[in-house]
């Protein structure tokens, strides 16, 4: 049975890629350099940090130029235009209506996460936030997750983390917990689901709670 869900935010929750995409391309507009849209969101899909790195390095401009920009450029683009992924609100709500919950363990800061929460009314859905402001180390560690486990006594057996990139899965693993890997995105961890909808994990759980 499957009633606790921890969720990743960008990539995962929102469909936040296109975005990132487009600050990353104007960021280096504005230090004179350009990079494929293409090859910015494979990039993207890894890490920011990632991002950053390898375009500052095959553009030569400096890397915490390019951070700097790039957050200027994604900080003006409003949460409105960044919306859940189909299927993620009804999901949310179904764990809710069941009795389960969920929670949120991610890289992003918290006032950018809150900033999309809010925007499409989707703070009640969650009852517990870790972002990167919180004590831990980033994923793959799984501090983050195992400090969840312990603060709600959650049933591990009873816990799925949905993520989009291998880290996401790595941590959960680490932390003896179910996965679910979200996107087309190309990875090497095995989840024990791989969905591209979230139809396609609803019925999964409705299937695995005998509903």
């Amino acid at each position: 049975m499957i009633r606790f869900l921890i969720w990743d935010a960008g990539g995962t929750l929102f469909d936040t890629y296109p975005a990132v995409t487009r600050a990353f391309e104007q960021g280096l507009a504005d230090l004179g350099a350009a990079m494929p849209a293409g090859d910015i969101m494979a990039l993207a899909r890894q890490s920011t940090q990632h991002a950053i790195n390898t375009l500052a390095r095959e553009t030569g401009v400096a890397p915490r130029r390019l951070a700097e920009t790039f957050r200027c450029r994604y900080d003006a683009i409003p949460p409105e235009v960044q919306p859940p992924f189909p299927g993620v609100r009804a999901l949310c709500a179904f764990i809710c209506e069941r009795g389960g919950q969920n929670f949120i363990v991610t890289h992003r800061g918290r006032a950018s996460l809150m900033g999309l929460l809010r925007a499409h009314q989707m703070e009640s859905y969650f009852s517990d936030i870790l972002t990167k402001e919180d004590p831990f180390p980033r994923k793959p560690d799984p501090a983050a997750i195992e400090a969840l486990i312990r603060r709600h006594d959650l049933d591990r057996d009873a816990t799925l983390l949905i993520g989009d990139r291998d880290l996401d899965i790595l941590a959960a693993h680490a932390a003896g917990i179910r996965t679910c890997f979200f996107g087309a995105g190309e990875h090497t961890a095995p989840a024990d689901i791989e969905i591209t909808a979230y139809a396609e994990l609803h019925a999964w759980i409705v299937r695995e709670n005998g509903f």
